[in-house]
This record gives C-alpha cells, structure tokens and sequence, in this order.
C-alpha cells in the first residue's frame, strides 16, 4: 500500500475528533452532546473509538464529567490547531472576495466604553473593511460562531490560542465632582461611611481593595450593585455612589470630567483583564493583521506582544 493509502488509514473520524475537541472544551460529555446534536453514548463512543485509535486513554472519568489526561492536553493543542486550519481554508474558499468583513467579539464593557467610540477612526483608515460586532461575556468557539477575533475579560487560560494581553490596565476608586464636593475624601478609611457600588465584574472588587489598605469591610457598604462596568461607571458619573472601577474603561468618563481619581496612583491596584484571544492560524488573515496593527497603534505601550 502506498504511504499516501497509509496516512489516510491512520487518520481518525472526522466525527470523533469533534467529539473530543467538544468534550475537552466543556469538560462534560452530555453538554458537548447538545451542541453536536448527538446522544451522550454516541460522543462516547466516538472519543472511545478515538482512544482506540490512538492507543491511550485522552479523558479521566469522573461523577462530575471528563478531565484531559496529559495525553490528551496534547492531543487537545495539536487537534485545535488542525480544526481551526481547516476552518481559516473553509472561510477562505466560501469568501466574497470583494467584501472583507472582521467578525469581532468582545466583553460587553469593553465593546461599548473603549471600541466601539473608536471603531470609527478604524473605518476611516481602512474603509475597504466590514465590522461585526457583537458582545457578551461567553467564550465563543471560533469556527462554530464565525469569530475572527475575541476580546476577552478576565484571566487568560486559553492554552491552545493566541492571547495578546492589554497591559498596564488599573482598578480605581472613582466618583463624580459633585459627589466629592458633597463628600471629600482624604484617606481609605473615609470611605467606609460612604455609599459605594459595586462592580461584580471587576477582578479587583472592594473586599480586596479594602483588604489592600488594611482596613476591614463595612457591614453594610454597597448602595448598588451591577454585573457591567458601564452601568457601574454611569451610575458613579450620576453620583450615586463611589466606584471601583478599570481606568482603561472608564477613560471617557475621565477624560470629560464626568469622573475623577479619588486618589493617587499608590491606591491603584494593577489587573490585566482584557485579552486579545484568537487561533494562531487567524493571524493569516490580512483584516487581523491590519486590526492588531491599529490596535497597537491606538493603546501604544499597553499592548503586549
């Protein structure tokens, strides 16, 4: 048999690698079921088949769900970058190529406080470029949903993509003017008898911030709670309260001095929380390269490569 014949008898199942891949991403074998449209035993038979196949155990059982072996964490990493191959070769042959469109995904804060007032500079120096944008706090599989690029809030563990973190990013404590003529605030510890909101999306949030200072929370501290930073930060710019906040989103709302810093810099707690997140082989698309270029062009030095 030629060895052509050879390498397509070793090739597994189409079906199978997906299986595997869904059922690494979720970690649960009846959850990948539901998105492949399939029946719990059929994905298990097919990752069965595979282990098969290879040789090796890929999962560990247990009553909670599946666990990648170190066999299969590698197996994970060279599989997805396979697919996501596959894939860029799909989109790439199913193209208009009169139209170039880059799809974007982002965390919501981020897509409405810091992208999207400067989506319009993009167009301007690239208006042969079609954006979609769309935002939530799900990670996207990028294939499936037709992402070229993910914006990501919080911390990076996506060992089998490309990740560009957004540096020196801080967490504040901010009010409005009027709040702080009402109340000013000398030290932390003013604070304590203050309406406060908290932000559930920050990764710093007052408990640390407090505990930074050295001082204990107060029983009853938050006047108002939001899962969005930007009704966190629009509510502080009305006055109600003080926020805890990411510099980075709340750039606009400093800018325009509908915000201020209650402190200096030494009360500022340093996060990196937003994320560039996208298949290596994406960066083979000529609209990402030219969207990373002008990202970098538009945070500078905040941008790590």
């Amino acid at each position: 048999m030629s060895s052509e014949g050879n390498r397509l008898l070793s090739l597994p199942p189409f079906k199978a690698i997906q299986a595997f891949e869904m059922a690494a991403r979720l970690g649960n074998v009846a959850r990948a079921a539901e998105q492949l449209d399939l029946t719990p035993s059929a994905v298990s038979h097919q990752i069965a088949n595979l282990e098969t196949l290879i040789g090796r155990p890929l999962f560990r059982r247990t009553a909670k769900g599946v666990t990648l072996t170190p066999c299969g964490e590698q197996y994970l990493r060279d599989v997805s970058g396979v697919l996501d191959t596959l894939a860029t070769a799909t989109q790439r042959a199913s193209s208009d190529l009169s139209q170039d469109c880059l799809r974007l995904h982002s965390s919501p804060s981020f897509g409405l406080l810091w992208l999207l007032p400067r989506l319009e500079a993009f167009q301007a120096s690239h208006p042969d470029i079609q954006i979609n944008l769309s935002c939530s706090y799900e990670a996207l599989h990028f294939s499936r949903d037709k992402v070229d690029l993910d914006i990501r809030h919080g911390v990076p563990n996506w060992n089998t993509l490309e990740v560009r973190t957004i540096r020196h990013e801080h967490v504040a404590v901010m009010a409005s003017p009027a709040l702080l003529q009402k109340q000013p605030i000398a030290a932390p510890h003013d604070l304590l008898t203050c309406n406060l909101i908290l932000s559930e999306a920050t990764l710093v949030q007052w408990p640390q911030w407090f505990a930074q200072q050295g001082l204990s929370l107060p029983e009853a501290p938050f006047s108002l709670s939001f899962d969005r930073s930007y009704m966190t930060l629009e509510a502080a710019s009305h006055g109600l309260g003080f926020a805890l906040e990411s510099t980075l989103l709340a750039r606009e709302y400093l800018e325009q001095g509908k915000l201020v810093s209650v402190f200096g810099a030494e009360f500022c707690s340093p996060v990196s929380a937003h994320h560039l997140v996208f298949p290596r082989s994406h960066s083979d698309f000529p609209r990402v390269r030219r969207f990373l270029a002008w990202l970098q062009q538009e945070l500078g030095h905040d941008f790590s490569y």
